[in-house]
């Protein structure tokens, strides 16, 4: 029986990927190992590898397809002495180990309000259409998979819904959700609808497809209209950019972080003049790549954590992650976003060796070929914008990083010594701490670590 190729999750956070593209074409053979497709997650772009021998049976998602779910099937493989008509038959989920999850093709597409029934894609698309509650129809398919025809017969002769009695209001679920089907709530949203002024004519009031489609505002005399992106904007010329899927991920992410992580800031200045003198004195000696006043940042970083190991925590439900080695996750800027490839264990390499790992992560970031090992994890984050002149500002924590060092720009400014004013080149740096994971004395405490070495790097060369 034909074997279904899912859309692998290739990270833990991965909900939908963007299909790139098709490596095969239908008709090819293929054997286990042999990649398949490029699959765009929110970080970079993956290759994929067939995990079974079979033929290219159907290509079901189109090269260029993006927001493709996890786990839904983007194509069918044939196995020895099958055809293209075996498709018509369920497929089967492949069996070896560590293939990631692989599901029935049709089980698959089957819609999350049904719960755990198998339902047709047609079948599906049907019921959605004509307002029919699948969760107590018995399926006549293989393994009581509900069908079309199942479908048609209860809905009456050819398909057409039979009679229903259009309820005076919108039906709600306990809890107050409007119940619709997917097809009613997206005509919905893209007319700019809302939901509980449309009456439902479907089973108990579900609102339906013709619903939608036969609603005009002035029919509902409660309704008051939200404005619509024009009427907001006004005569402003403006364009919709469309996001994408990385842009979408740090959205959610960072919408997540503020709404759940209790943040708190510690600002401390640091005097870098002796930093970059001897900053200086490497890079004009030539010998060993050319270091930034990031790498040794990088370095302080993870010298200060293992130094001070209770600011190198993770806060995880009812208990507290504490590590022993520290990997430093830095912002990298790239096209559509940002991603945060790792340095780890950045407490055990030299500052040399530091900014030549960072030349790489950061040219592999740029070309979308990290793999999620070298950007997922880290036990605390640096964002430096100094580069653009920013003074100082304050950074969103990452989770489930507990912590996230922002670096401002180093720039001359009056300081005061033995009662005497005088000029030094100073850094302000922000840190955020998730104050479920630890307190402010626990912040402070780090930080004064994090500054005596930056004041004094020739620790950071040892």
């Amino acid at each position: 029986m034909a074997i279904s190729i899912t859309m692998p999750a290739l990270s833990p956070t991965m909900e939908e990927g963007n299909l790139s593209k098709w490596r095969v074409k239908e008709g090819d053979r293929v054997k286990s190992g042999d990649i398949i497709a490029e699959i765009e997650t929110d970080k970079a772009t993956m290759e994929v590898e067939a995990v079974d021998d079979g033929v290219v049976g159907k290509l079901m998602v189109a090269e260029g397809t993006e927001g493709v779910k996890v786990n839904s099937v983007i194509a069918m493989l044939l196995e020895e002495g099958e055809d293209a008509a075996d498709l018509k038959a369920p497929a089967r989920s492949p069996a070896k180990k560590d293939a990631g999850p692989k599901v029935d093709a049709e089980a698959t597409a089957e819609s999350a309000e049904h719960g755990d029934l198998l339902v047709n894609p047609a079948a599906r698309r049907l019921a959605e259409e004509q307002g029919i509650d699948l969760s107590g129809v018995k399926g006549t398919g293989p393994h009581g998979r509900i069908t079309k025809g199942d479908v048609v017969a209860l809905s009456g002769e050819g398909g057409k819904p039979k009679a229903k009695t259009p309820s005076p209001e919108p039906s709600k679920a306990k809890g107050g959700r409007v119940f619709a089907s997917p097809v009613a709530r997206r005509i919905a949203a893209d007319k700019g609808f809302t939901l509980s002024d449309i009456p439902g004519s479907g089973p108990d009031g579900r609102i339906v497809k013709a619903d939608v489609e036969a609603f005009t505002p002035a029919a509902a005399s409660s309704i008051v209209q939200q404005p619509r992106p024009a009427d907001v904007q006004g005569d402003t010329p403006y364009e919709e950019v469309r996001l994408s899927t990385m842009r979408k991920t740090i959205a959610r992410r960072m919408t997540e972080a503020k709404q759940t992580v209790p943040h708190f800031y510690l600002t401390i200045e640091v005097e870098i003049d002796k930093l970059l003198d001897i900053r200086k004195d490497l890079n004009d000696a030539g010998e060993g790549p050319k270091v930034s006043v990031n790498d040794f940042i990088i370095r302080a970083a993870g010298l200060a954590l293992k130094q001070f190991p209770d600011a190198n925590v993770q806060f995880a439900g009812d208990k507290l992650r504490r590590f022993s080695r520290s990997d430093v996750a830095v912002a990298v800027a790239i096209e559509g976003g940002l991603i945060t490839p790792i340095v780890k264990g950045a407490d055990l390499k030299g500052v040399a060796a530091i900014s030549s790992e960072m030349k790489e992560l950061a040219g592999r970031a740029k070309d979308g070929k990290l793999a999620p090992e070298e950007y997922q994890g880290g036990t605390i984050a640096i964002s430096n914008l100094g580069m653009f002149g920013v003074k100082e500002f304050l950074a969103v924590i990452n989770p489930p990083q507990a912590s996230i060092l922002a670096i401002g720009a180093g720039e001359k400014r009056p300081v005061v010594r033995n009662d005497q004013l005088a000029i030094a080149t100073l850094m302000s740096v922000t840190m955020a701490c998730d104050h479920r994971a630890m307190d402010g004395a626990v912040g402070a405490q780090f930080l004064q670590v994090f500054k005596t070495l930056l004041e004094h790097p020739v620790r950071l060369l040892i």
